[in-house]
């Protein structure tokens, strides 16, 4: 049985370096894409702490890199999110209030967490490995646009994950658990029509409506949703319909997501929306184009992963919380209506067989290499994510106390993994066998993201974000304001 007390106290000797990270980040709350100050202050603190980093700019996506420690292997990887969303940026207190630096933006996700979380467990593993001359390879990744569903899945189709044996991740959440869960492959489609304008009132029938082929669509895609299985799921967003009432739009557009349960239903639904988009422009003497904004895999489970993961969450949580608090939870669940019972004080079994809703582009990874992760606690039971209150909780001492834990958790499962080459065995073959003898395909039709090319103006704003955070940022002794 490995001992762990030496890795626990190189973790708790990073501290204040994993929490000035997560609030750091909590305050930048950039959005997707634009995680300028976040990316550069977590690779600089990467950086400080010997690690290298091997490339930047992976699949044209500005703000992901690769950090690289050790040789030989195992080589064992760790994920790093750090985008927030639009419109949660809230104060840390228990009711709903604007940001102090008015910032619209917020962390209701909690990625300011897991990334100071797994940096501060691959800075902990690779000092414990370089002090007990424990051969392997430590790799961190940064992974723009979590909250997009579209940065993991362009890095993974550049075949970047491939050298890892195992990969680990972790996330915020009302509980705690290996997040060992079957999780729905997902597509992002943008449906545009063009037509011929005209005037509504005198000559209508010299236009031809973009809008009523977009309204043809969405009723013909509605009707789709009787045939869909009961894991599967469709969203769709008009963004433009037109821009006056007394003209016949010549252009419109949709944007639709389709999740399913396999990357197999999510190509065979992809064909059929575009079908129902032709035939909406043919129904309207219109044309019809789509752009794919990128596919993800659904996530594969790992049984034996998950159970290695969960004892270690075990040895770990739950965490020992203040009355204060619990009595700040429990105002928040006051203030959305829900029951008040404050923080989870329990580690659940890990799930096994569970299929959920929702969709990561984490999945793309679990299908190239074993990947497990853990949720843990770090808002209130019964308040799901993307909300103010989960916002509050992670920039302040319940974000900082979750988030250590987690680091401890990560950083003691990489440490099994280095030496225990029996749970490695056991864990490849459960990936093989999970697969099926399905290879990953990546669901992207193109090598870069539409979404996430940068003008001039970013990238300077990015090249400059970056010696800021060697300049003042590399020993992390620094919280912004």
């Amino acid at each position: 049985m490995t001992n762990y007390t030496k890795l626990d106290k190189e973790v708790k000797n990073l501290e204040q370096v994993i929490w000035n990270m997560a609030s750091n980040v909590w305050d930048f709350a950039e959005l997707s894409y634009e995680e300028f100050k976040s990316s550069a202050l977590e690779s600089a603190v990467l950086e400080q702490h010997g690690f290298t980093i091997e490339k930047r700019n992976i699949a044209d996506l500005a703000t992901s890199w690769v950090a690289s420690w050790g040789q030989g292997k195992p080589v064992v990887g760790y994920l790093v999110e750090f985008d927030a969303l639009p419109d949660l940026g809230n104060d840390t207190v228990p009711y709903k209030q604007p940001a102090k630096s008015g910032n619209t933006n917020g962390h209701g996700c909690g990625h300011n967490l897991i990334g100071s979380s797994s940096i501060g467990a691959a800075i902990a593993l690779k000092n414990h490995m370089e002090k007990e001359n424990i051969p392997g390879t430590i790799k961190v990744y940064g992974c723009p646009a979590e909250e997009a569903l579209n940065g993991k899945n362009y890095m993974a189709a550049t075949g970047l994950f491939n050298e890892l044996d195992v990969c680990l991740h972790n996330h915020p959440a009302m509980v705690n658990t290996a997040i060992n869960f079957h999780s729905a492959a997902s597509i992002d489609l943008v449906f545009e029509w063009h037509g011929v304008t005209a005037h509504a009132g005198a000559a209508p029938w010299e236009g031809r409506s973009a809008l009523h082929a977009a309204e043809v669509f969405i009723v013909a895609a509605n009707m789709m949703r009787e045939q869909l299985e009961p894991t599967s799921r469709l969203h769709y967003q008009i963004l433009n319909g037109g821009s006056a009432v007394n003209v016949v739009p010549d252009y419109a557009k949709v944007l639709v997501r389709y999740r399913g349960k396999s990357a197999d239903n999510v190509r065979e639904h992809k064909d059929w929306l575009e079908d129902i988009a032709k035939g909406a422009a043919m129904a309207t003497q219109t044309r019809s184009e789509m752009t794919n904004l990128g596919g993800i895999y659904d996530c594969l489970p790992n049984d034996v992963l998950a159970t290695s993961i969960t004892q270690h969450l075990n040895r770990y949580f739950p965490i020992d919380w203040t009355e204060e608090e619990q009595q700040f939870a429990k105002s928040i669940q006051k203030e959305m209506g829900k029951p008040e019972l404050g923080l989870a004080t329990d580690v659940m079994e890990p799930q096994k067989g569970l299929e959920v809703g929702g969709s990561s582009d984490v999945g793309d990874i679990s299908w190239n290499v074993p990947t497990m992760g853990v949720i843990f606690a770090s808002w209130p039971k019964g308040i799901p994510p993307h909300q103010w209150g989960c916002t509050a909780c992670n920039g302040m001492s319940i974000g900082q106390k979750s988030g250590l834990q987690a680091a401890h958790v990560l950083a003691a499962q990489g440490l099994e993994l280095m030496t225990d080459k029996e749970l490695l065995r056991k864990t490849k073959e459960e990936f093989v066998a999970k697969k099926q003898g399905r290879e990953y395909v990546s669901l992207n039709d193109t090598e870069t993201n539409p979404r996430g090319i940068l003008n001039d103006e970013q990238l300077s704003n990015y090249e400059c974000c970056l010696h800021t955070a060697m300049e003042q940022f590399s020993d992390c002794g620094h919280h912004h304001g």
